[in-house]
């Protein structure tokens, strides 16, 4: 069995119910009698709600349009990875050899649903104060800054995340066309995986064209 006094000390959490746990890091192709999806399931709701209750009082003049753009860019597979990725969360997953082999480890999807599997049982033993305080430190130490403009960058992060995982390449961001006068010009710009192009989009900067194309090519993909 794995170790994971060491996954205990990061999370500064003791489970008393070791089975909880070591459900919680058991991935379906280990071929246990139980596996982690079910408190994925759970881990799930437990963050959507812990996360939106945690901006609903971090920005109390922002409207539901900026909060929901907020928790999106926090609840999802990426920023779940990069939080199992703190924990060193792929060194305790109970994975077969098959899957191991594959690089099973480093899969976002692997760590992402670990992730909310962790905080799922953590919640069905502690309850929702402390699967709340161990959340938001983790979130709060990943991103040093949580607002919508330093969060944008996550498309494509997500987007790298996810090609390097299914392709084993990065997409390339590619300038299209610029038209209008300095002051308000706009950016058309294609991103590209293997020479295809995957989604193409405008914006007021080269910068924001890239997120927008990001945003766009993370959908297609994920579709």
């Amino acid at each position: 069995m794995n170790d994971y006094s060491q996954l205990e000390e990061r999370l500064n959490y003791t489970f008393k119910n070791k089975q909880l746990i070591i459900e919680a890091l058991t991935h379906k192709s280990y071929k246990k009698p139980y596996n982690n999806e079910r408190l994925e399931f759970l881990g799930d709701a437990v963050l959507d709600l812990i996360v939106g209750e945690y901006l609903f009082s971090k920005f109390p003049n922002s409207n539901e349009g900026i909060l929901s753009k907020i928790r999106a860019s926090l609840v999802n597979e990426s920023g779940f990875t990069l939080l199992a990725r703190k924990l060193d969360l792929g060194s305790y997953i109970y994975l077969s050899l098959a899957e191991e082999n594959n690089n099973g480890r480093n899969k976002p999807s692997l760590l992402s649903n670990a992730f909310e599997a962790i905080i799922g049982a953590i919640y069905l033993e502690a309850g929702l104060a402390t699967a709340k305080e161990i959340s938001i430190k983790l979130l709060e130490e990943s991103h040093p800054k949580i607002d919508l403009d330093s969060l944008s960058k996550d498309y494509k992060t997500a987007l790298q995340e996810l090609t390097q995982a299914t392709h084993g390449v990065t997409p390339n961001y590619t300038l299209l066309d610029s038209s209008g006068p300095d002051h308000k010009k706009e950016f058309v710009i294609a991103v590209t995986l293997d020479d295809k192009t995957i989604a193409t989009a405008k914006g007021k900067s080269k910068k924001e064209a890239q997120q927008k194309a990001a945003e766009l090519a993370l959908k297609e993909l994920k579709a």
